[in-house]
């Protein structure tokens, strides 16, 4: 009996390469993606301006930011299941020229009504272009040579959101709020000419879609209010007083209410738009985690930093900015480093040494005081962005092992969607005890401040003295030596509370440290086959 032999199952990246150079498709879908993180934070700095061009409250302004990140957190984790049944190309080419035509009817609108509404369509068409290119790049490189491209990918998504507060200070200093989305239109028209040039689809994409499935539109449905309702209710909760506001109640009832009946619809349907089954593979479930905890060391810091040199210190929003874009500089430094060196390492370790260095960094902020430098602000921000490349990098070669390639896009809006949702819960959490731990020591130094207590009653003369010096009568002196002595309260109140806050996030980062090596490690060269 004649022996046959059998071949072994060839890999993806055996079968099909792209046909132009993998750098250079990098190189095209990171600089969308640039683009749109940078928007995601470029206006930050803009409120005060387009309230007053637009006649609007500071209040109402907000919405220009939190329609925008209510649209993208919406539109990621059903980003995959549209690029499935259009073609990713097609889908990504869509949201670049979306993107940037949105941009424009930004920058034009007439009205605060009309500049939301565009901000909306924007972030909506933003939201597919991150999970897009992280499926590109996953598809256009092997596995050994995704480090390097993920790095690439880990600067602009890190780096965009650090730099655009000084972006935004510096154009609207010198030229008009409106720039800071006229911006956005060269670079999109530059993207989408490469995209439709260097871009393809790779085979199994064209499969998937001549399989005819159904829409579920009730999942649709469910996660769109689902998740548009947390972010509301995550954006507006501190401003608004959380549940002593009744559009608060209602977003968290209806966030509650739609996850819970999506999930029990998705893992009923029998064509989902959202594979909720993947959770059950150790790596996809812990490295969404991991992810959501980057999302908020990442954004956390970026807010806390120049909100205290702001707040306590007195900067300005363009110098505050320039503290916190210190940290891009030393990410331009180890992102190519990490990429470089990673596939040589177990990226389990090297999850848990970011997560290490991230906490080491966030620790020294613990230090405030009213003596704080620019340099040392700086190094804050330097110390945090020493961990990130460590994160970025190892926690994309986890998320994809042994992830069957027609899933890849699904798990891209996942990773996109676990990482904002982070920042969101990050910078929500940030701004809500802040407020709260400001009152509980406001209330402690002002037991201390009342008569009878010798070193109150020491300063209050010596300030009573120092006004009737400037020709105060008496009563007045001792009226504003009270409300001076109420100000340096607050101000030491909110200092202390920016220290509790720290050591929060420090004591997170840190017990996050063991967690990576709940994870298998995936296998050298690992790639899932062509049999699908």
């Amino acid at each position: 009996m004649a022996a046959t032999a059998t071949a072994p199952a060839l890999s993806f990246h055996e079968v099909w390469r792209p046909r132009a150079n993998p750098w250079a498709i990098a190189f095209t879908v990171t600089l969308a993606t640039f683009m749109e993180a940078l928007d995601s934070s470029i206006a930050n700095v803009a409120m005060g301006h387009i309230a007053g061009t637009l006649s609007a409250s500071q209040d109402e302004a907000t919405w220009v930011l939190t329609s925008y990140l209510v649209a993208n957190a919406m539109v990621l984790p059903i980003s995959g299941w549209i690029a499935n049944r259009i073609g990713r190309k097609r889908y990504y080419m869509s949201c670049v020229l979306a993107f940037t035509i949105c941009s424009f009817l930004c920058g034009i609108a007439p009205s605060l009504g009309i500049l939301v509404l565009c901000r909306v369509l924007q972030g909506a068409a933003g939201g597919g272009l991150q999970p897009s290119e992280q499926a590109i790049l996953a598809d256009t490189f092997p596995p050994e040579k995704r480090s390097m491209a993920f790095a690439m990918y880990g600067m602009a998504v890190v780096m965009a959101p650090a730099i655009g507060p000084t972006v935004g200070g510096w154009i609207i200093d010198n030229y008009s709020w409106r720039w800071i989305f006229f911006l956005n239109i060269p670079v999109g028209i530059i993207s989408l000419y490469f995209s439709n040039r260097l871009v393809e689809d790779p085979p199994y994409l064209a499969e998937s879609r001549k399989r005819k499935e159904g829409v579920d539109y009730w999942g649709l449905g469910l996660l769109v209010v689902a998740i548009g309702a947390l972010q509301i209710l995550l954006d507006k909760g501190q401003e608004d007083d959380w549940f002593s506001s009744s559009l608060i109640v209602t977003c968290a009832v209806l966030a509650a209410a739609g996850l819970v009946l999506f999930i029990w619809r998705e893992l009923v349907i029998k064509h989902p738009i959202l594979d909720l089954r993947l959770f059950a593979r150790r790596n996809t479930a812990m490295s969404q985690f991991v992810l959501f905890m980057v999302g908020v060391a990442l954004y956390s810091s970026t807010v806390l930093i120049p909100q205290f040199l702001q707040e306590i210190m007195g900067y300005t929003a363009r110098q505050a900015g320039m503290a916190v874009s210190s940290g891009a500089i030393v990410l331009i430094v180890l992102f190519p480093i990490a990429g470089r060196f990673a596939p040589k390492f177990d990226p389990r370790w090297l999850v848990a040494i970011g997560f290490f260095l991230t906490s080491l960094g966030m620790m020294r902020m613990t230090e405030l005081s009213l003596n704080v430098s620019f340099f040392m602000a700086v190094s804050w921000r330097a110390g945090i962005a020493l961990g990130l490349p460590f994160l970025f990098i190892p926690i994309n070669t986890l998320n994809y092992a042994d992830i069957p390639q027609h899933k890849n896009n699904e798990i891209s809006g996942l990773s996109a969607l676990s990482r904002n949702l982070g920042g969101s819960v990050g910078i929500s959490f940030v701004t809500t005890f802040l407020a709260r731990s400001t009152q509980r020591h406001l209330a402690m130094l002002n037991q201390h401040a009342a008569p009878g207590n010798p070193a109150f009653e020491q300063m209050r003369n010596a300030l009573t003295g120092a006004w009737m010096q400037r020709g105060q009568h008496a009563a007045d002196a001792a009226q504003h030596a009270g409300a001076q002595i109420y100000g340096i309260a607050q101000v030491q109140a909110r200092l202390l509370a920016y220290v509790d806050v720290t050591w929060i996030m420090v004591f997170l980062l840190f017990i996050m440290v063991p967690l990576p090596f709940l994870m298998k490690r995936p296998k050298k060269g690992g790639e899932v086959s062509m049999g699908h």
